[in-house]
């Protein structure tokens, strides 16, 4: 995987970011890094690793989130994560959900900079693929900047070069995770000084970015922008990331990507996938065109219906008007299928 990789990355989403919603945001761009959800050690070392880290070669560049806080078990998964072919192991330092606190990683451990030190260090030695922190700003009554340039400055001491800083604070107690994902302020700026104040490490940002415009303004001076809510639901944004961010040819136009996701379906369905686990990722795909709505329902109404197939995708298309490669605003380019 290559460092241009890492300009714009598409977050790691509990319930979303699985291999389905992969596969299409690959559909729509060859260069952004996509992430897995967070995978807990324990689910890794004792579950289903089929289930929980199987993927198609055709993802990468592919990372793996980890969640846990002992050194030995983040290893042996950081090696897993390795032998599985995963492009890169990210630790999860921002969670903020009451489950993750009970097992004493994410957010809460934002509070020991020292341990995650020792967790990157652990991490660092068992494998040669990068190892990377996803952050908050700071937790609870912590003071934001203190606490980031703290962690940061500690956490980097143990070898770790690369940072996404999800730009808000994390409140434990009192916020649901998501009421942290809007409730508390963004401080874009933090992550901004950080970058200026280390120019030697790999800084990208997370929180509140919904376009490319606001994307490329942030990498005027960062390294790198993660893109959530908005990538997901509204996936197209992602089909010019390769023009405007990586310097190369735009997506497939939207109705080529449907017909490329209902081979995919096929395929999957073959394997025991149940067709509504693709579409629910698609809903978004027509957002803002003429129809989108009849696509959406379409699909909502009638994918989990037994004996619903890959041709219900075409037939959901088929209500939009637009999208298609004589829409001024797509594009026909692009591969049909990910790269």
């Amino acid at each position: 995987m290559t460092f241009q990789a890492h300009r714009l990355s598409v977050a790691p989403m509990m319930d979303w970011t699985d291999r389905q919603c992969r596969y299409f945001h690959r559909l729509l761009s060859k260069n952004t890094l996509l992430y897995t959800e967070m995978v807990t050690t324990g689910a890794v070392l004792h579950g289903d690793r089929e289930r929980l880290l199987g993927f198609d070669a055709a993802e990468h560049p592919v990372a793996l989130q980890l969640g846990g806080s002992d050194p030995a078990d983040l290893a042996a998964c950081a090696r897993i994560a390795e032998e599985w072919g995963y492009d890169e192991v990210n630790l999860n330092v921002g969670c903020p959900s009451d489950r993750v606190q009970s097992g004493r990683f994410g957010a809460c451990l934002m509070a020991e900079p020292d341990l995650v030190a020792r967790l990157v260090g652990a991490m660092r030695e068992a494998v040669s693929i990068p190892v990377t922190v996803k952050s908050r700003i700071a937790i609870d009554e912590m003071e934001e900047w203190p606490t980031l340039d703290h962690f940061v400055r500690t956490v980097s001491a143990a070898g770790c070069t690369h940072f996404i800083v999800h730009a808000r604070k994390a409140w434990l107690k009192g916020l649901s995770p998501k009421e942290n994902r809007d409730i508390p302020p963004l401080r874009h700026d933090l992550v901004h000084r950080l970058k200026q104040e280390r120019p030697h490490l790999t800084i990208a940002i997370n929180g509140g970015i919904r376009s490319l415009d606001e994307a490329e303004e942030h990498l005027a001076g960062l390294d790198g922008v993660m893109i959530g809510r908005a990538a997901y639901e509204t996936p197209y944004l992602l089909a010019d990331a390769d023009r405007r961010v990586f310097g190369g040819a735009p997506g497939p136009d939207r109705h080529a990507a449907v017909a490329a996701m209902a081979s995919y379906a096929e395929e999957r369905m073959s394997r025991g996938t149940p067709l509504s686990a693709i579409t629910r990722h698609m809903l978004g795909l027509f957002q803002g065109l003429p129809g989108a709505r009849a696509w959406r329902r379409h699909i909502s109404e009638n994918a989990h219906r037994p004996g619903a197939g890959p041709d219900l995708l075409l037939a959901a298309a088929a209500l939009v008007r637009g999208g298609g490669p004589d829409t001024a605003t797509d594009t026909a380019e692009g591969q049909l299928t990910p790269a």
